[in-house]
């Protein structure tokens, strides 16, 4: 008494023979094997914009690095080692006094905060408070 499987049952219906299997023809393969191109929507910079975007990537890094070391100065001055306040309450209030100052500062510096993009944002505020935290540990030790 065994068991029979369905291919042991000798039913043909459910059997699939190596000539049955879909054949794609050749022709067709090649044509949908080639890709397309990709059309760029980079747009090509001269040589004096290439030179004014590496000077404002410049002053913008300096302006957040001087703003990260002022305040690293004035809550040192202002709290010590913050021991009574709340560490990243005071991370917090750095974060969003330094983003506003510089929507200040970078339009009298000539540069365009419209054409920031979230990135932009990003790197300068990581940049203030990297420099930030840098120098308020060094003035605890």
């Amino acid at each position: 008494m065994s068991k029979k499987t369905q291919r042991s049952k000798g039913s043909k219906s459910t059997e699939t023979k190596p000539t049955e299997l879909m054949e794609i023809p050749t022709e067709g393969a090649a044509e949908s094997a080639e890709i397309p191109e990709k059309k760029s929507f980079i747009k090509e910079m001269s040589p004096e914009e290439k030179q004014k975007a590496h000077r404002d990537g410049i002053i913008k890094t300096i302006v957040a690095a001087l703003l990260g070391i002022v305040a690293g100065f004035i809550v040192f001055y202002q709290y010590g080692a913050g021991e009574d306040r709340i560490w990243y309450a005071l991370l917090t209030i750095v974060f969003v006094l330094t983003y506003y100052l510089q929507r200040l500062i970078y339009p009298q510096l000539q540069i365009d905060t419209k054409a920031f993009k979230f990135k932009d944002w990003f790197y300068v505020e990581f940049i203030v408070l990297d420099f930030f935290l840098v120098t308020w540990t060094l003035l605890l030790n």
